[in-house]
């Protein structure tokens, strides 16, 4: 940690001096004294500020690295005062540049002793985030001298969009034999039944489980050996041109938090999924499954922000790479059907897509989301339209997710259960 002792006056030495000339040319006994005291004052805060500069110590500890907008952050701090001569005050100063936290703070603690406290707050936006450096400010009881201490320490925060259950989306699946849109000569061969799905727009009648349907009320097919799953790919529209609303009640946030969610469940489904993004600079994860995957789509979305490219150019340069059996996720908030035209292609080589169209009016903006609906809709293209009220619900919402229980997840998440299953972590 590296001290300053800074003299915030010159008037003590100053006066030392003088009746120091004073006491050289007059001697007098009231000199002297008046030498001595003032001599004395500014020894003794010299020589205190010079302790407290050498044996304040100062230690920052947080819990994880990375969390989901909504979670609480929480610091521990220790402030160690080795020195026989108390630090009556000391200003903390945190250089944090996570928004709505911080953990600036005045104390103080007596000599040979130690203070320690915790802060809490509540990750409120998503992005990646520094925790730290520190300043303090101390000094002698005299206000002779400031003691100015830097801690360097600092962490990297990651908070990540979160993931929503969300009940009502329907993915139209990609693959073969029963899989997404029929295509004519397909050739069909099953082996063995291995589970049931829900019908999808286009699966024949010939792969109704009816009992299933009955128990649930609506129509499951079954699922065959055969039939391979489709890769996700998840295409989100940063277009600024097309976005509206502002802050959390915006279409490119909700767009965010439909990507991850989805990315997520897709995830847990065992598939391998993908995503692209045309955000300042082109971001492209090939699809793939695993906890690893998952964590590289948050961190790109938890950074992602609108750009200038349009959904049009962003389905055109990827054309060549979507495979023919994939479900291709388009999150928009255009309603112009231009971009279709770089779409069908990719459904001509067997993509299949599901449109979740952000209805900009419900957002402040303007559109014509009943245009684009009527096109998609003749088209076959299974969508839905998303208002802002979509995700209006807790675990979306920053600070409405409840209690915090401590616990690390595979993610490196802390989902905290009892308070000792995470370690603290010192800023380094």
């Amino acid at each position: 940690m590296e001290a300053h002792v800074k003299l915030n006056s010159k008037s003590i030495p100053v006066l030392v001096v003088v009746v120091l000339l004073f006491q050289l040319a007059f001697p007098y006994k009231g000199w002297v004294i008046l030498l001595v005291a003032l001599g004395g004052l500014w020894g003794i805060g010299y020589l205190w500020a010079q302790l407290l500069a050498r044996q304040l110590w100062f230690k920052r500890e947080v819990r994880f690295g990375w969390a989901h907008v909504g979670d609480r952050l929480e610091e521990r701090f220790t402030l160690t005062n080795a020195s026989s001569f108390p630090a009556l005050w000391v200003e903390i100063i945190d250089q944090t540049t996570m928004p709505d936290y911080s953990a600036s703070r005045v104390t103080g603690l007596g000599g040979n002793s130690e203070n320690r406290w915790y802060t809490k707050g509540i990750c409120t936006r998503r992005g990646v985030f520094t925790l730290g450096p520190t300043t303090l400010r101390t000094g002698d009881p005299f206000g002779l001298y400031t003691v100015t201490l830097h801690h360097h320490a600092s962490a990297t925060l990651t908070v990540t969009p979160p993931v929503v259950h969300l009940p009502t989306i329907d993915v139209s699946p990609g693959g073969r034999a029963g899989e997404g849109r029929p295509r004519a000569n397909t050739f069909e061969r099953t082996v063995s039944s291995s589970g049931i799905r829900q019908y999808v727009a286009g699966d024949s009648f010939r792969w109704v489980h009816w009992p299933s349907s009955a128990r649930h009320g609506s129509l499951y097919v079954r699922q065959f050996d055969s039939m391979p799953s489709g890769d996700w790919w998840i295409f989100i529209d940063l277009d600024q041109r097309v976005q509206a609303g502002s802050g959390f009640a915006a279409t490119e946030e909700h767009a965010v938090i439909l990507a991850a969610s989805l990315a997520h469940r897709g995830l847990q489904l065992g598939r391998s999924v993908g995503m692209v993004a045309y955000s300042q600079e082109l971001i492209w994860l090939p699809p793939r499954s695993g906890d690893t995957q998952q964590q590289a789509i948050l961190r790109n979305l938890a950074v992602a922000e609108a750009g200038s490219h349009t959904l049009t150019e962003l389905l055109s340069r990827t054309q060549p790479a979507s495979a023919r059996t994939s479900s291709l996720i388009i999150i928009t908030a255009s309603t112009e059907a231009s971009w279709l035209d770089a779409l069908l292609p990719m459904i001509n080589r067997g993509a299949v897509p599901t449109v979740l169209l952000l209805d900009p009016v419900s957002f402040g903006g303007t559109g014509n989301s009943q245009g684009i609906e009527q096109v998609l809709t003749d088209l076959g293209i299974s969508h839905y339209l998303i208002d802002k009220d979509f995700l209006d619900r807790p675990e979306a919402r920053p600070g409405k997710q409840g209690q915090w229980r401590w616990r690390v997840s595979p993610f490196g998440r802390a989902i905290a259960v009892n308070q000792d299953d995470v370690r603290w972590k010192a800023l380094a």
